[in-house]
């Protein structure tokens, strides 16, 4: 049980980092540092958004965009943070081994 709970850990842990590094790549193309002409950033950029706009389409409908400004990603890693939190907390002391 705990290898399964590890695991899960992992891969928040590897979905929280892919939410920050699409929210920085965000800024640096709003800011033209980045551009999405450029065959490889438009390969990354589209490559995360794939990655993510599952994950966003649910809490977009519950989080309009307020002005311009998205929430969205700042709400997924507060429950990608919730539930590391619950599985380290309750999963191991339930976990039998």
């Amino acid at each position: 049980m705990r290898a399964i709970l590890d695991v899960i850990l992992f891969l928040l842990n590897i979905a929280t980092w892919i939410i920050i590094v699409q929210a920085v790549m965000s800024w640096l193309v709003a800011f033209n540092v980045l551009s999405i002409t450029n065959p490889t950033v438009r390969s990354i950029w589209g490559g995360l958004e794939r990655i993510t706009e599952p994950v966003y389409a649910p809490v977009r409908r519950i989080i309009p965009p307020l002005g311009g400004l998205d929430l969205t990603p700042m709400a997924v890693l507060l429950i990608i943070f919730f539930l590391q939190r619950l599985i380290v907390r309750y999963g191991y002391t339930v976990a039998p081994f």
